[in-house]
């Protein structure tokens, strides 16, 4: 086994980080001005639920990452 790196963005490796990495620029951290870093801090949490779980990525099929996750918290069966 040999730990390997990766160039850091290097799309043909790590693409899909890159692509989240952008997202997160373009529409949280700087789609609009915050008052404080806090306030930017406390948006976070509700950005990644509307991600996660009301918006649909093509990637998948028109699915929401949610719904392809079969332990998430509260979900057992």
């Amino acid at each position: 086994m040999k730990h390997k790196h990766t160039r850091p963005r290097r799309p043909q490796t790590n693409g899909k980080v890159e692509r989240f990495n952008r997202t997160l620029m373009k529409e949280w951290a700087y789609a609009r001005a915050y008052s404080s870093e806090s306030a930017r801090e406390a948006s976070y949490e509700a950005f990644l639920h509307e991600y996660n779980h009301h918006r649909t990525h093509t990637a998948i099929g028109g699915l929401v990452p949610s719904a392809r996750v079969h332990n998430l918290t509260g979900k057992y069966t």
